[in-house]
C-alpha cells in the first residue's frame, strides 16, 4: 500500500477527528481548555499514529504505533463518556459516537492481525 491515507482504519480515524471536531463546536466555553482540548487532541491522534506508523518500514514499530492508536481511540471514548454523564452530549449524540468506535475498533485490531501476521509470514 502506497499511503497510509488509502487504509480504511486511518479513513475511519478521520471520520471520528472531523465528527468530534465538529461536535465539540457545541461544547460550554468553560470546558473550552478541559474537555474540549482534550478530546480533540486524543481524537487526532488516533490517525497520526496509524500515519506515523505506516511510515515505518519495520512491522514492529507499525505495530506499536497502532496500539498506541487504540489507546488515543479509547481515551476518546472515555472523554465522550463524560461529555455524556454531565449532559454535554446527549444519548442519541453518544452512541453515534459509539458507532463509529465501534467500526474503528474493529478496523484497528484487523490491521494490526494483518500486520502481525505479514511479520510472521516474512520469519518463515
Amino acid at each position: 500500500m502506497a499511503s497510509f491515507t488509502e487504509l480504511e482504519t486511518w479513513k475511519q480515524a478521520r471520520k471520528i477527528r472531523m465528527l468530534i471536531a465538529d461536535m465539540v463546536k457545541s461544547f460550554p466555553p468553560d470546558e473550552r481548555f478541559r474537555l474540549v482540548d482534550q478530546i480533540v487532541r486524543c481524537s487526532r491522534s488516533i490517525g497520526n499514529n496509524i500515519a506515523e506508523g505506516h511510515g515505518r518500514y519495520h512491522y514492529r514499530d507499525n505495530i506499536r504505533f497502532c496500539v498506541i492508536a487504540r489507546g488515543s481511540l479509547s481515551e476518546t471514548l472515555d472523554h465522550m463518556i463524560i461529555a455524556k454523564d454531565e449532559n454535554i452530549i446527549s444519548e442519541e449524540i453518544f452512541k453515534n459516537f459509539e458507532s463509529e468506535y465501534d467500526r474503528c475498533l474493529k478496523l484497528l485490531n484487523g490491521y494490526i492481525l494483518f500486520i502481525k501476521k505479514k511479520k510472521n509470514n516474512e520469519l518463515d
